[in-house]
């Protein structure tokens, strides 16, 4: 007896071209130009399947890039060797090489485009992405804490904001360059911030 096909496997293939077509398209084109009917046509399916998994454009938009990261998977650890300088440095190297990569700067531009004015998707940006990223990377700043590496009353929510804000701001200015040595500038200002000796 031939075997049935598996709906379940036909569909997750499904799903996976339409993410990376509206990644492809997003790097080829920019967000703009890109429509539901052109992501259905590169990744070989209809327009139906898409809109029975995803409402927007900008929700499409937003999986591709989840799709792209960790957090998606559950499995968020940031790395602890004992040393807050070189963990943070190794991190924020790796965050600077990625925002400096057209690939994926492309579409986090238009996802921030698209969380703008859609107060919805800004929720699941939070929910599913930025909110556990957050949560792993306090993680690791309360281990440093724990060390004594950290100033133990420091705020780890404003510690993120010291480290990442200036990243993010040049970044979407295009008012510099991403390097590894900026990314080490960031981590040397802010840690000088929060080190107990810092603070009275």
């Amino acid at each position: 007896m031939p075997k049935q096909p598996d709906p379940a496997r036909r569909s997750e293939r499904s799903r996976q071209a339409i993410l990376d077509a509206t990644r492809e398209l997003v790097s080829e084109v920019g967000y703009a130009k890109v429509s539901i009917e052109a992501i259905a046509a590169r990744a070989g399916v209809g327009k139906q399947t898409i809109y029975r998994w995803w409402r927007s454009k900008g929700a499409v938009v937003f999986d591709s890039f989840l799709a792209l990261s960790d957090a998606g998977e559950g499995d968020l650890a940031l790395p602890d060797t004992g040393d807050i300088e070189a963990d943070l440095k190794a991190v924020m190297r790796a965050t600077v090489a990625e925002f400096a990569d057209p690939a994926f700067s492309a579409p986090i531009r238009a996802l921030n485009m698209e969380i703008i004015g859609d107060p919805g998707l800004a929720a699941q940006y939070l929910e599913k992405l930025a909110g556990p990223l957050d949560e792993a990377k306090k993680a690791r700043l309360r281990s440093a804490q724990q060390a004594g590496q950290i100033a133990p009353d420091a705020d780890l929510d404003l510690a993120l904001e010291l480290l990442y804000a200036p990243l993010y701001q040049r970044w979407l200015l295009r008012s510099g360059p991403l390097t590894p040595e900026y990314a080490d500038a960031l981590v040397d200002l802010t840690l000088k911030a929060l080190r107990p000796s810092a603070r009275p």
